[in-house]
């Protein structure tokens, strides 16, 4: 028996690195059917236990405890959760400030996975090479609100010599994950900060202003300046699971000490008087993207 990372998943074989080399492993069905609400029994990250194979591919005995995670509803009409990436020591959610756009409801729900999960955040502002006045005068807006909050925020451009330094000592001897839609550039800046990975990247539609999906599967490469960096597949939607409706404030660091002074203990802050969350709101202790994002999580959980 030899433990191992998992460095790659395809779906029916994973690349487990066991120090000494990488072995092409696959699943025993009985996992599968051990959870049935995760359609990933094992994700990118996941340390396990394996058999050598007389053909010397291994078998999958055990998987163990993670010590975090980072997840999202299951996509293409599938119940349960999709675990992105497990063992982090952070996870960095990338978008664009052009082609496509900054989504700040995406942003907002990957906070609240990793408050959720207990996963260190860290928020990318990619492509600001492409951005005018307007553009640069929003991505500071965002970096003042977000590190307000506690967040690390970059801006990053593979034209930019020194926000991609910044990125390589964020990522210098830690487990990190990218993760964000396709097209923010999330296989570009791994190209940038470590050239000898030559990853395969594409443009963005014009037709559609939206990314084309590049990376079609997780895998976690080595950087050559110490540390991991998980590259995951673009994704649209980061749809919230395993929360509750009274707990989401909860995972909104400016919500929890309003949310004391609500005159109802079940408050859900979006409609009850005498709401504590809502009154500082009103008070513009609470930025208004971020209360909208919240009601718009509210309203889908």
């Amino acid at each position: 028996m030899q433990k191992g990372r998992v460095i790659q998943s395809t779906g029916s074989w994973y690349l487990i690195d066991t120090g000494e080399k990488v072995v092409e492993s696959r699943l025993p069905g009985r996992f599968r059917l051990e959870n049935k609400q995760v359609t990933n029994p094992i994700a990118v990250g996941d340390l396990v236990d394996i058999v050598i194979n007389d053909d010397a591919s291994g078998s999958i005995e055990k998987i163990h405890p993670r010590e975090n995670y980072i997840t999202r509803q299951a996509t293409h009409s599938k119940k349960g959760e999709q675990i992105l990436v497990s063992n982090l020591d952070q996870a960095c959610v990338v978008q664009s400030i052009k082609k496509p756009r900054v989504k700040e409801g995406f942003i907002d729900r990957f906070l609240v996975t990793c408050e959720a999960y207990e996963v260190k955040p860290v928020i990318i502002i990619n492509k600001m090479d492409l951005a005018k006045s307007g553009g640069k005068a929003f991505a500071e807006e965002l970096r003042e609100l977000y590190t307000e909050l506690g967040y690390e925020f970059l801006t990053t451009s593979i034209q930019d010599e020194e926000s991609l330094k910044k990125l390589k000592e964020l990522l210098k001897e830690v487990t990190s994950a990218f993760i964000g839609p396709s097209g923010v550039g999330k296989t570009s800046l791994i190209n940038a900060i470590d050239p000898s990975f030559d990853l395969k990247v594409n443009e963005v539609s014009d037709f559609s202003n939206k990314g084309k999906h590049t990376t079609t599967f997780a895998r976690l490469i080595p950087l050559s300046f110490g540390g991991y960096i998980a590259d995951t597949p673009g994704i649209r939607e980061f749809g919230l699971v395993n929360i509750q409706p009274w707990e989401l404030s909860l995972f909104f660091p400016e919500m929890l000490e309003p949310r004391q002074h609500c005159q109802f203990s079940n408050c859900t802050h979006a409609h009850e008087p005498k709401c504590g969350v809502a009154e500082a709101f009103e008070r513009g202790e609470i930025a208004a993207s971020r209360y909208q994002s919240y009601l718009n999580m509210l309203d889908s959980l």
